[in-house]
């Protein structure tokens, strides 16, 4: 028996999902590489009542979505929400990546193979991609609903600027429209808060928040005192935890007080983070992306914590709404800013 936990809508699909959604990014290459492990995580969540799993073709290339399959066949699949992504490079020809028609319909089979499934709930588009037209994009990902291989579709860390135009297209050329956006969100990266979440909430889009704790600050690990400042991620985004980045400095200082915060409130600082993000009205779902088990066990029951208006200006005065401390942590750049793009 599947225990009770809260479910939310969707955005406007009328599809039920957990508050938490287990992500898949640390099963293979990239952090577990033992496929039995990352399945009794799997399982471990869906019998803590948790029933959206969020994955990507780019994890691991294509093996966090082997080991989702085997994880959910058996008939399990039926009663998980099941969302993936596309858009980044898988393989060596240009044309393996991207937002066209012709990447688009080669892909979803393979992770259609790979999920060992013939639907997915929920196909989202990586990332914006300013060289592929709204249209071309939302186009195929229409066809793919039509053929029923694909129930939703939804974006991934877009600009609020990109979410709008996508909506307008979708509206005038009748096409599916995004249901929801996957945008980084954070104690330590609120930057969505001044456009992203009230642009989603304008549309009735879901949102799903990634990296809710903050790639790992605050996990509660990183403190002043701390022996070990490092992390295994380190290495794929350097600019993200080296202290000798003044704005890397700020997020040590930020969770440190984060940390000292909950000790006072009497919960874990990975609780406070989780719930502090899925308490904002414009969210649905924060992905949680354990690499163990015991990673997953301390951050079940971060849903049933509730945080009253005192603690929330608390954590307002250690950072202010709608700041990211490092702006890497955004999840995009505007290629239009970058260096080679500037007109000066």
């Amino acid at each position: 028996m599947v225990p009770d936990m809260d479910q939310r809508v969707l955005g406007r699909t009328g599809v039920h999902v957990s508050p938490l959604c287990l992500g898949a990014m640390m099963f293979g290459a990239w952090g577990e590489p033992d496929h039995d492990a990352g399945i009794r995580i799997i399982h471990r969540a869906l019998d803590a009542g948790i029933n959206f799993i969020d994955t990507a073709d780019v994890y691991s290339r294509g093996e966090s979505e082997e080991i989702v399959g085997k994880a959910l066949s058996g008939g399990r699949r039926e009663h998980v929400v099941l969302a993936t992504k596309f858009h980044g490079t898988m393989g060596e020809d240009p044309n393996q990546a991207g937002n066209s028609r012709r990447w688009i319909f080669r892909e979803v089979e393979a992770s259609l193979k790979r999920l060992q499934t013939d639907w997915i709930d929920l196909y989202q588009v990586h990332r914006w991609d300013p060289w592929t037209d709204h249209e071309e994009t939302l186009g195929a990902l229409s066809d793919l609903v039509a053929q029923g291989k694909v129930r939703y579709v939804g974006s991934s860390t877009y600009p609020a600027a990109e979410i709008v135009r996508a909506q307008w297209v979708a509206s005038e050329r009748r096409l599916q429209r995004y249901v929801c956006e996957q945008p980084p969100y954070s104690i330590l990266a609120r930057g969505i808060e001044a456009d992203v979440l009230p642009a989603c909430h304008d549309f009735g889009m879901g949102v799903i928040a990634w990296s809710p704790l903050a790639g790992g600050w605050l996990s509660g690990r990183w403190r002043k005192d701390a022996e070990d400042l490092t992390s295994r991620r380190a290495v794929m985004v350097p600019d993200r935890y080296d202290l000798s980045i003044p704005a890397n400095q700020a997020k040590l200082d930020a969770a440190d007080a984060l940390a000292q915060l909950a000790d006072e409130a009497g919960v874990s600082l990975i609780h406070l983070a989780l719930a502090f993000v899925i308490r904002h009205p414009a969210v649905t779902a924060a992905i949680i992306g354990p690499r163990t088990l015991e990673q997953l066990e301390s951050q079940l029951g971060a849903a049933d914590v509730e945080l009253d208006d005192a603690l929330l200006d608390r954590i307002d005065e250690i950072v202010a709404p709608g700041t990211t401390v490092n702006p890497t942590d955004a999840g995009w750049t505007n290629p239009a800013l970058e260096a080679a793009a500037r007109r000066r």
